[in-house]
């Protein structure tokens, strides 16, 4: 006897990049391993919460951003995943990206380039936005250096013009000290800051170097510069929420309030795109380190090259980075580590070490275990991607 065909609503915006990526993974998720049908409106395969009201479905994904969404969506009575970060608690099981995490990544790759000045603009009453300052400021300060910050108010649910952002935004960008390394909670809220530079004659990323969060290709391919920005791994929150959804709807309890996703890595464009090292020999280093991370990198056959004794770039490297040469590249290959642990399952150990420079598996184990406090199949079964 087959199985009844599960009726599924989509409660998530449209025209939103990161969360099209999300309900992509979701419905490829549904297609792979569920027997649901898509419920529609006449005009739209995306449904507002208020109009699922008296809908005898079977379950929900949601986008939930206020108060009165979280009341209606608990109004419902159906099984329903939230893949929003916005609201502190969740009326139902989440999904969303590890936003502590995000916070974290973009502080390592502003202190890879050497920035010792940092900034971090959020928005007041937001969760996800609260988190990722909190990682954010957590590795700044780890690092030794201060991190200041500017919150805004938030839009979320409201009617509010941009213009009463600009005067406040810009009077905070014209005090911070310079260069500095400036991480905005998402790719909107740095466009804000791109164009509050230029407004102030301060060169990105020469200046300031800005960063933002989803990724969302329109948003940051189509200013100047170009905007670097952390992936948070959208594809994999949808499929994730599809197999706790699938959960829920067999009657079976969520394993947690809060499935976290790891973000999948920083896409670095020209706005920070940018070595503020103060040292011409260390920037030149670190810029070949980061375009040859899969290759024997020789340190000392780099000294060479460049007519630098080893010991005076490794000097040089301690008293900017904090670190030696060695040291740096080997962060910088865990760190890619992570990223195809997570993002490839069935990636062989082996290759994974070869694709980050190491020269074997037991280098890799040795190296990674030692920065994450996991091993690697511990780490890939904690953070991999799920649901096959």
């Amino acid at each position: 006897m087959s199985k009844r065909i599960k009726r599924v609503a989509l409660a998530v915006p449209i025209g939103v990049p990161h969360l099209e990526r999300a309900v992509g993974g979701f419905l490829e998720y549904a297609a792979r391993h569920g027997r649901w049908r898509l419920a529609t409106s006449p005009e739209s395969p995306i449904l507002s919460l208020d109009g699922l009201r008296g809908w005898p479905g079977d379950g929900v994904l949601a986008f939930i951003n206020t108060p009165a969404e979280a009341r209606t969506i608990a109004r419902l009575g159906l099984p329903a995943v939230n893949i929003s970060g916005a609201l502190q608690r969740s009326p139902v099981p989440r999904v969303r990206v590890d936003d502590r995490a995000v916070g974290r990544l973009a502080a390592e790759h502003l202190l890879d380039r050497g920035f010792r000045q940092f900034a971090y603009y959020g928005v007041e009453g937001v969760w996800y936005a609260q988190l990722r300052g909190e990682g954010f400021r957590e590795v700044v300060e780890r690092a030794g250096a201060e991190c200041n910050v500017f919150l805004a108010p938030s839009t979320l649910g409201r009617r509010a013009a941009w213009s009463q952002v600009d005067r406040p935004l810009r009077a905070w960008l014209k005090s911070l000290p310079l260069p500095a390394g400036v991480f905005a909670c998402s790719d909107y809220r740095a466009r804000l800051i791109l164009e509050g530079c230029q407004e102030l004659g301060l060169a990105v990323p020469d200046d300031v170097a800005v960063l933002g969060v989803n990724n969302d290709t329109i948003a940051c391919e189509f200013c100047e510069p170009p905007l670097s920005s952390v992936s948070r791994s959208s594809e994999r929150v949808g499929r994730e929420a599809a197999a706790l959804l699938g959960r829920l709807m067999a009657g079976k309890p969520s394993p947690e309030a809060d499935v976290l996703v790891p973000p999948d890595g920083v896409v670095c464009r020209r706005s920070t795109d940018q070595f503020a090292l103060g040292n011409a020999n260390v920037a030149a280093a670190v810029r070949y380190m980061h375009e040859h991370l899969s290759e024997a990198i020789s340190i000392g056959a780099f000294a060479r090259e460049h007519a630098i004794s080893r010991r005076t770039l490794e000097h040089a490297f301690r008293e900017i980075l904090g670190r030696t040469p060695h040291g740096y590249l080997t962060s910088l290959r865990v760190r890619r580590a992570r990223q195809l642990l997570g993002e490839q399952p069935s990636l062989p150990l082996h290759a994974v070490a070869k694709a980050c420079g190491f020269c074997d598996a037991k280098r890799l184990r040795a190296a990674f275990s030692e920065a994450v406090g996991l091993s690697p199949s511990d780490y890939r079964r904690k953070y991999g991607v799920a649901g096959g």
